[in-house]
């Protein structure tokens, strides 16, 4: 049952629909997103790895997974790998649709597994975007968007810049962002001391230094929403320090933190239907997979973002660090619209950096290019990178949107939909 207290998830709908017709799903994600209670509504029978005692008892007889009542909800799977290619063994013997449902919050990297592939189908969970935080209705669909279904917009939210400020700093995580100051905050340590301390050494990965990851994840965090290169991240965690983690060190942690999903970059768009002719940057735009852990790296508060942070944003993007972080927030969800339509996020800058979109959304031919904008209006200055991409793309349909703090959705006279970052939606 889902609890008096669950927050409906935009992948509740695409988890059912999967199970409908699929055997197995891998719903994947960092821990503390909310996989296992939004897998627990469905199950029938839940098995909690985590528990080694579950897990040992499960080995000796793994039978009982196959025989439970279905939905069967493996939960953290990766700690017993072994279960992995089982589940995919049953799918290949003819488990019928909607028998099994893993969550795990890491890529095991110690233990080979078979890929699974068509017989476990991987579905990613994000923390809660703002369409998910119940702030207001989502009027504006980025469904709609992508088949030219929306129109001129017109609606209005009660929003503004202090509250996506605390949105922000709370993080999309279902269990923290109820909490308040400094509990907030000792939870957000917490998080991410367990990263460092359990997570790394349960991925093989024992850390020496634990202060020099987390001083590369602070530099990290400042490098949001740019497309800094790893050596200028590195450089940013060790100022003036002769003594830097090597690139290997360095690797490992991005690979390791990659494999606990805490990355959640957006990769260079490389457009296959394209009649652009300018070069394009191929380096990945750098977020954390939740806004809240980063302005918690970084120490930031509500009111020292209000006043302005000292901390200088790392890469060659301009902007201001709360920018950045709105531009973080704006991303996760996103993610989420984008992936509840099947569509894909990119970002697009070209090679000599003259031109710059936030974000390009994709499916098939049809686009939906987005700016980012902190500020409540929006000018002629602020849509000139949406208008040019317009421009060259004339065979395929392209919708224009700025994304905003302000209160009010509407739709310029050049066709560029100016919408409040809480009223966008799947």
């Amino acid at each position: 049952m889902s609890g008096p207290s669950y927050l409906p998830r935009i992948v509740d709908r695409e988890l059912s629909d999967l199970l409908a017709q699929l055997p197995a799903i891998a719903l994947e994600g960092a821990k503390g997103v909310g996989k296992t209670r939004t897998a627990q509504r469905l199950a029938g029978a839940v098995f909690e790895f985590a528990s080694l005692g579950v897990a040992q008892n499960a080995a000796a007889g793994p039978t009982v997974i196959r025989d439970a009542k279905p939905p069967v909800l493996i939960d953290e799977w990766q700690r017993a790998p072994w279960i992995w290619d089982e589940v995919r063994q049953w799918a290949d013997q003819g488990a019928e649709p909607g028998r099994f449902i893993l969550t795990g919050s890491a890529v095991p990297v110690s233990a080979p597994i078979h890929s699974g592939a068509g017989r476990i189908v991987p579905l990613r969970m994000r923390p809660l975007s703002l369409a998910e935080r119940d702030l207001c209705e989502a009027t504006v669909s980025l469904g709609d968007l992508l088949v030219g279904a929306t129109g001129r917009v017109d609606s209005r939210a009660d929003v503004g810049l202090a509250r996506y400020i605390e949105e922000i700093t709370a993080s999309g995580l279902p269990a923290i962002r109820p909490l308040r100051g400094r509990a907030r905050q000792r939870a957000l340590d917490g998080y991410l001391q367990a990263l460092v301390t359990r997570e790394f050494p349960e991925q093989g990965h024992l850390v020496r230094k634990p202060d020099s990851l987390m001083a590369w994840l602070r530099a990290y965090a400042l490098a949001t929403g740019s497309t800094a290169s790893y050596a200028a991240i590195l450089d940013a965690a060790t100022p003036g320090d002769g003594d830097k983690p090597s690139k290997a060190a360095t690797l490992a942690y991005r690979d390791t933190l990659a494999s606990l999903w805490m990355l959640d970059d957006v990769p260079a768009w490389n457009p296959v239907f394209s009649g652009l002719r300018t070069p394009l940057a191929s380096a990945p735009k750098h977020f954390l997979a939740d806004p809240g852990l980063a302005a918690r790296l970084l120490r930031l508060t509500p009111d020292t973002l209000v006043a302005g942070s000292s901390l200088r944003p790392a890469g060659p993007q301009a902007g201001s660090l709360l920018g950045r972080l709105f531009e973080a927030l704006v991303a996760l969800g996103l993610k989420t619209y984008a992936g509840a339509n099947d569509a894909d996020l990119f970002h697009l800058r070209t090679a000599n950096g003259d031109r710059e979109v936030d974000f390009v959304i994709e499916r098939g031919t049809d686009i939906v290019a987005v700016e980012v904008k902190l500020s409540q209006s929006v000018d002629a200055r602020d849509v000139r990178h949406l208008n040019w991409l317009a421009g060259q793309l004339p065979d395929r349909h392209v919708e224009k949107v700025v994304i905003t703090t302000g209160p009010q959705a509407v739709t310029r006279p050049d066709g560029v939909h100016v919408v409040p970052a809480a009223l966008l939606g799947p």
